[in-house]
């Protein structure tokens, strides 16, 4: 996006639910996978982290290092697979095995 979103840029729809509970199942699955973690943070950030992500953030998964993007800062460390999940959604690179072996 290169302008501010519009009410219709922000629409919820069937899809975009979807993404959301895949991002919470990630999470809560990635936490599993290694034994401990607490995954409430990034389940409950999942609607907001996702709406920024596919709806209002400038981003380009085929150039992470344009100067242009918006950045995505998340001060709550413990929360990181917030981040994680949203960069594996939007096809930054990230690999399933990689959220499954995050710690």
């Amino acid at each position: 996006m290169s302008t501010k979103p519009t009410t219709a840029d922000l629409e919820w729809t069937e899809l975009d639910q979807r993404a959301v509970d895949t991002a919470r199942v990630l999470a809560a699955d990635a936490v599993q996978k290694v034994g401990n973690g607490h995954p409430g943070t990034a389940m409950s950030l999942a609607p907001a982290a996702y709406t920024l992500f596919q709806k209002v953030m400038r981003h380009d998964p085929a150039d992470a290092n344009w100067v242009g993007r918006d950045r995505f800062v998340l001060s709550a460390g413990h929360s990181s697979l917030t981040l994680y999940t949203q960069l594996y959604l939007a096809g930054f690179g990230l690999e399933l095995d990689d959220l499954e072996s995050f710690r």
